[in-house]
């Protein structure tokens, strides 16, 4: 990407555009709440027949049909394919869904700010859709790779007063669901979204306040395995002004009342946290439409 002379915000790009060109192997760079209608069976119409056989056949007939269709029901097969069609119409959202409906140019936060104060984030950057290699610390590429990397998206925002930067990104991985959610256990269990070696890198782009956000201005970070789609959402925050942090704090940590850390203090938490939690919402909205049954 050019440079630019001067940030300004940029302006929203083509809605016709979409990441669709292909990837890189090696992509790790090591040899990636929604209410269903309730459908049940009505009461069948009384039945009448000139003939008590022909009743009976009727009746024993509908009797099959309906308890296959209840079974269906209670065993929750249609439920299953309703989730399976969510969760592989979410793997295609990197190619078929335009940028600004996956990063809004801008995104509200009400009450995402310390204190339940409100929040606002202005979109500076989005970086070309890529494999994974070199985006995050080695110890978490190293964590991600049973899941595979089908593309990675990444965008960078800046909040309303441009004292702090987000990075915010959705991992599109090749996984089942299975493997989601053997994958999402494991980051639970073992705390690895907690780790200061395991962290997802900024995106800086040139000419813009994140220009200086590296990997040693990292101060607080979120990462969600999701199990309803084969992604990884991930955030990781810092001052606009380049400064180092010494020890990141995760944003679980650091949205705490009472934390003391710098990045407690400065509110970096629940803008890596805020932003994150609502870019997935973002994520949410989008696939369902294509998945809801028709009433």
């Amino acid at each position: 990407m050019p440079p630019a002379p001067a940030w300004s915000p940029a302006p929203a790009p083509d809605p016709a555009l979409s990441w669709n060109a292909p990837w890189p192997v090696g992509a790790f760079g090591q040899p990636e709440p929604y209410e269903e209608p309730v459908s049940g069976l009505g009461p069948l119409a009384r039945l009448r027949s000139r003939t008590g056989v022909a009743a009976v056949c009727v009746v024993l007939g509908l009797g099959l049909i309906g308890g296959a269709l209840a079974g269906s029901w209670l065993t929750g097969e249609d439920g299953d394919r309703t989730a399976d069609s969510g969760f592989a119409a979410a793997g295609s959202l990197w190619h078929d869904v335009p940028v600004d409906q996956l990063f809004p140019p801008t995104v509200r936060g009400t009450g995402a700010g310390p204190g339940g104060a409100d929040r606002s984030w202005t979109r500076i950057a989005v970086a070309p859709d890529t494999g994974c290699a070199g985006a995050f610390d080695p110890l978490l590429a190293r964590a991600l790779a049973p899941v595979g990397c089908a593309r990675l998206l990444r965008a960078t925002y800046t909040d309303a007063t441009r004292t702090h930067v987000t990075t915010v990104g959705l991992l599109f991985t090749k996984a089942d669901p299975a493997a989601m959610a053997g994958l999402a256990a494991r980051f639970r269990n073992e705390r690895l979204d907690r780790r200061t070696d395991l962290l997802p890198l900024p995106y800086a782009a040139e000419g813009t306040p994140a220009a200086g956000f590296g990997a040693k201005q990292r101060a607080s970070w979120t990462v969600s395995v999701l199990t309803d789609a084969p992604i990884v959402a991930f955030a990781v925050s810092g001052w606009a002004d380049g400064r180092t942090v010494d020890t990141p704090e995760p944003a679980q940590d650091a949205v705490r009342s009472g934390a003391t850390s710098a990045p407690a203090q400065a509110g970096l938490g629940n803008e890596a946290q805020g932003l994150a939690d609502r870019i997935q919402r973002k994520l949410r909205q989008t696939v369902s439409p294509a998945t809801e049954k028709p009433s």
